[in-house]
């Protein structure tokens, strides 16, 4: 936190310097694609987009308990929340300053992670600054932003954000802000003096502090307001501006736009505030959050997202990793919700962020359980499982964790399993899991927020809010965007499509923790040909059954440092290093394993595999980087111990 009386200048290089930092940025790529793009002999050939691209693959829905495009192939999505900027004021509760930057920032996640959604946050506050009246200029700043995503090729899903219920509840010396409701609900609601005490963290409001307590229980409760509109009760005024948003961008998009639009996310963080004497968690959510979630879902439906699930999350506490703030929860009691709504919840591992309750790194596998527990719940639910935050500091005392933590985040994301069991066990493997990691924050480090409207405490450093640092990216001084995470751990291959049901997946990105290797699924001994095939470098391993009819591919993405020259893919349908460019004659693929260009006009890459019809087929793939030139014969013999440990393995038909 900015002390009192330090000033600071936000940052913002000449738009001459910045474009040069983009075009120097993705120039270079671009370069690479063409040299990933090359046919036999050297001939440049023409990249064409695959014949599956287009509407029917942005159209998302959810089916069978999980996200599913309109091929019917088996969808996860991965990106970043876009972003903390909307909690704070510099640029009107926007994420962005305007679509030049927008624009900056989605082609660098696109380009430097192979990002496919965001989560993309949206403001009451400066949506309804004015008792029932909708800033239609905000509106329409905001669908500018979100569209500039949209034809980048990445998937959106709007989320209203909220912490600590609003940051007109908080003083101008205070320690702490918060984001969320306007000035005049704040007024009309008359709390007393915000207080939180010895407080360490600012998330200790939510329970200490009896100012964000009362708000958000009134918040819930649907009080009555008196305001210089008349009585207005608040839920329902925020259900209101959330119908005039949607209805908006459902106005305002292109049909194609829209169709890449993936949901929404109706409230961050839910929290009773107090709950009533007696009452529990459990029974909150039962009680009072599901019946919120069903009005946010009719609004929906009026407003023309009829087709689109709302991204529900359960009440904050209901799977912390820290026993004394754990409560019971996880929507167990609104029954099988199936394909109108989606499960999304938050993690971040609160012992590895107090620095006193878990002492040293992540290690191999620790957070498998919190996030089969996630699995779990949207299977008994009926509908498919998003992770919508998740992360590490990267300063502060805690952030020598973040490369294990955030490692370890990634692996139980892609599988149930850690490293040490994976090949001896892998069809407990389980879905791969979709998720937006926080945050994305182009402006990290260069912000001039004046914290809480007080011009004596202007914010520069990290995210210039309550002290978070967790922005994946930054500018350098050339304006570039550049990662500050490793990118062999953000930049990761993953099954984007899969054309039936992913039954395993895992990634070793062999990711850094300062000068330490970290390796935690090694290729067992019993793989002699395929360890000497993966050697020292990175690998993913992806075996699914092919369901139904459709003629699309599977796809990957394959991460920007991964040389398309000299990256090998084993699969049952083919080896070869230095996979060609898709090509095809008609549905038809020329080659089975083949590169692609991601949508969105980016330098990005995929993989496509592409299978014969054969409903039930088991299939396996094996991409690796490790040894620049295997021959045929190693190859070879390393399809014939996948295929042999594949059948042996157990994976259900």
């Amino acid at each position: 936190m900015a002390t009192k009386g330090t000033r600071g200048t936000r940052v913002r290089l000449p738009r001459e310097r910045r474009r040069a930092g983009r075009t120097r940025l993705f120039g270079t790529a671009a370069l690479l694609l063409v040299a990933a793009v090359a046919a036999p002999g050297g001939a440049a050939a023409a990249a064409e987009p695959p014949w599956s691209d287009g509407p029917a693959a942005d159209r998302i829905s959810v089916q069978d308990g999980r996200f599913t495009d309109g091929h019917g192939r088996e969808v996860v999505l991965r990106g970043f929340n876009v972003s903390g900027e909307v909690k704070l004021a510099e640029n009107g509760g926007l994420p962005f300053a305007d679509t030049a930057d927008a624009r900056e920032s989605a082609q660098a996640m696109r380009g430097l992670t192979g990002a496919n959604s965001v989560r993309f946050l949206l403001s009451w506050a400066h949506a309804e600054p004015e008792p029932g009246k909708v800033d239609e200029d905000y509106l329409r700043r905001a669908t500018e932003q979100m569209r500039v995503f949209l034809d980048a090729g990445i998937r959106i899903y709007p989320d209203f954000h909220q912490d600590l219920y609003s940051r007109h509840l908080f003083d101008k010396d205070s320690w702490y802000s918060g984001d969320g409701a306007p000035r005049w609900v704040v007024k009309a609601g008359g709390y007393a003096r915000e207080s939180c005490g010895i407080c360490v963290h600012w998330g200790q409001n939510i329970t200490q502090n009896p100012a964000v307590q009362d708000a958000t229980r009134d918040f819930w409760k649907n009080r009555a307001l008196e305001t210089s509109a008349g009585t207005l009760r608040v839920q329902d005024a925020f259900l209101a501006t959330a119908e005039k948003t949607m209805a908006h961008l459902a106005r305002h998009l292109t049909a194609d736009e829209f169709g890449r639009v993936v949901g929404f996310d109706p409230y961050n963080e839910p929290y009773a505030g107090r709950y009533d004497a007696g009452r529990s968690s459990r029974a909150w959510e039962k009680d009072v959050l599901w019946p919120f979630y069903q009005k946010f879902r009719a609004r929906m439906d009026a407003a023309g997202w009829g087709d689109k699930p709302a991204f529900v999350e359960p009440q904050l506490f209901w799977n912390s990793n820290i026993d004394f703030q754990r409560q019971e929860g996880g929507l167990l009691d609104a029954g099988a919700i199936g394909s109108r709504y989606v499960f999304n919840t938050h993690f971040y591992d609160q012992k590895a962020i107090s620095g006193v309750l878990m002492p040293g790194k992540a290690q191999d596998g620790q957070y498998s359980t919190d996030f089969a527990t996630v699995r779990d719940r949207a299977a008994a639910l009926g509908t498919a499982a998003v992770v919508s935050e998740y992360g590490h500091p990267l300063t502060g005392f805690t952030s020598d964790k973040a490369p294990t933590v955030v490692k370890g985040l990634y692996q139980a994301l892609d599988s149930r399993l850690n490293g040490a069991t994976w090949w001896s066990r892998p069809a407990a493997s389980g879905p791969v899991l979709s998720a937006n990691q926080w945050q994305w924050d182009l402006y990290n480090g260069r912000h001039h927020e004046a914290m809480n409207g007080n011009p004596d405490k202007i914010l520069t450093a990290g995210d210039a809010w309550n002290d978070e640092d967790l922005s994946a990216v930054r500018l350098d001084d050339s304006g570039a965007a550049v990662l500050r995470q490793d990118a062999r751990v953000l930049d990761r291959l993953y099954p984007s499509a899969v054309a039936g049901r992913t039954l395993a997946f895992t990634f070793e990105d062999r990711s850094r923790d300062g000068s330490t290797t970290l390796t935690w699924n090694r290729v067992p001994g019993s793989l002699p040909n395929v360890a000497e095939l993966v050697g020292s470098g990175r690998y993913g391993m992806l075996v699914w059954r092919q369901t139904g009819t459709t003629e699309a591919p599977t796809e990957l993405h394959l991460p920007r440092d991964f040389d398309p020259a000299t990256t090998t893919v084993v699969s049952d349908l083919g080896t070869v290093t230095g996979p060609p460019v898709y090509t095809a004659d008609g549905h038809t693929a020329d080659h089975p394993v083949a590169l692609a260009a991601e949508t969105g006009g980016t330098d990005a890459r995929r993989l496509l595999l592409s299978a014969p019809p054969g409903p039930g087929t088991l299939h396996f793939a094996l991409v690796a980087d490790g040894t620049p030139a295997p021959s045929a014969e190693l190859r070879a013999a390393a399809q014939r111990e996948l295929d042999a440990w594949a059948r042996a393995a157990g994976f259900p038909d």
